[in-house]
């Protein structure tokens, strides 16, 4: 959760990056996300805390979660925590802390993109891109 209380980071949480075009020279400026990971964590140890789960399912294979992860099950040995990878992807300090893992396979996903558009309540349209087809 982010600190605006939405899932969804908030624009505080992009940090800017100046990057230059390989082929042309031209800068150009880009958004990374940041926070997440942190987000995640706490988030994790504040429902484990709160005795809101028996099992966490992690969908990343984002190492820099081991550390919260081990300290979850260091200090809630009866809960656990799966690992689910998205496809080509996993992390090995991950597979060395989580109760158990797996990895989503490239089926799974295609049979849950959204539909080819969808319209928000305030009338726009948003597209799937074409990559997603």
């Amino acid at each position: 959760m982010s600190r605006n209380g939405s899932l969804l980071p908030s624009a505080e949480e992009y940090q800017g990056e100046t990057r230059t075009c390989r082929s042309c020279g031209a800068a150009y400026q880009t958004h990374n996300e940041k926070m997440t990971g942190v987000n995640i964590a706490v988030e994790m140890m504040s429902d484990a805390f709160q005795d809101r789960f028996d099992t966490a399912l992690l969908i990343s294979a984002d190492s820099d979660l081991t550390a919260p992860v081990a300290t979850t099950l260091r200090l809630f040995p009866s809960k656990r925590v799966v690992a689910a990878f998205p496809p080509a992807r996993s992390s090995e300090d991950l597979k060395r802390v989580v109760s158990a893992y797996f990895t989503i396979g490239h089926g799974p996903l295609a049979k849950s993109v959204f539909p080819e558009h969808v319209q928000r309540a305030d009338g726009f349209v948003l597209k799937r891109p074409p990559s997603w087809r």
